[in-house]
């Protein structure tokens, strides 16, 4: 449904990534070998060994323990996990799937970039873009990380409450992905928005709810 293909898919946009990222890890590692890593910075995975070193030796080990392997490096001011040792290029070599978090939110649902914004490593093939449907409804200073920017691309204020419409726009102007998912998808009014922004949107898009495992193809 996402059109995940071998090679690296990053991940980016609002707040969902790290659910994405373990729920497609899951899916993809049932006959393949999947890498978990991050771009930015991301919690420490609990359920997948994790290699720190610089070695692609070592990734590779790896996955005589499981078929999920995250690699990364500490960054210690936060003691989260940060860019991997091990080169892109060389772990998609390693692996069958390489699953990237490329972006942070702050834990918001919905996200604009600045201009270093995201950091999509150079082999990725595919770029999936998570936009939480919590976050209609509310003010953009409130819902959106880089509220800012969000407003300026969709042609609204920061204190305007956020709308499919917006929501597309941003989308659209940015053009940083190749498929959108729209999240948190439940409700009857969370389906009629989706569908709105699928409607406005270029690019293919998928709905519904991580949390429920229930996806569906809008576009």
């Amino acid at each position: 449904m996402l059109h995940i293909q071998r090679g690296l898919t990053a991940i980016i946009g609002g707040g969902g990534k790290s659910t994405l990222l373990r729920a497609l890890a899951e899916e993809l590692s049932r006959d393949a070998r999947v890498v978990v890593a991050t771009s930015t910075k991301m919690y420490v995975p609990d359920w997948c060994p994790v290699v720190l070193s610089a070695s692609p030796d070592d990734v590779w080990a790896a996955f005589s323990e499981a078929p999920i392997v995250c690699a990364g490096s500490i960054h210690l001011p936060t003691g989260k996990l940060a860019e991997p040792r091990v080169a892109f290029d060389d772990l998609v070599r390693l692996a069958d799937y390489v699953l990237v978090e490329a972006d942070g939110a702050k834990k918001l649902p919905l996200k604009a970039h600045a201009e270093h914004e995201p950091v999509i490593p150079a082999c990725a093939g595919r770029t999936v873009c998570v936009v939480g449907v919590d976050g209609l409804g509310a003010p953009v200073s409130q819902t959106c990380h880089r509220p800012q920017i969000f407003a300026q691309l969709a042609g609204v204020s920061v204190d305007d409450a956020v709308t499919p419409e917006a929501v597309a726009a941003v989308l659209c102007a940015e053009a940083l992905h190749d498929v959108v998912l729209i999240n948190k998808v439940e409700t009857a009014a969370d389906w009629q928005a989706a569908r709105r922004i699928a409607a406005l949107c270029d690019t293919p898009v998928a709905a519904g709810s991580l949390w429920r495992d229930d996806l569906r193809c809008l576009r």
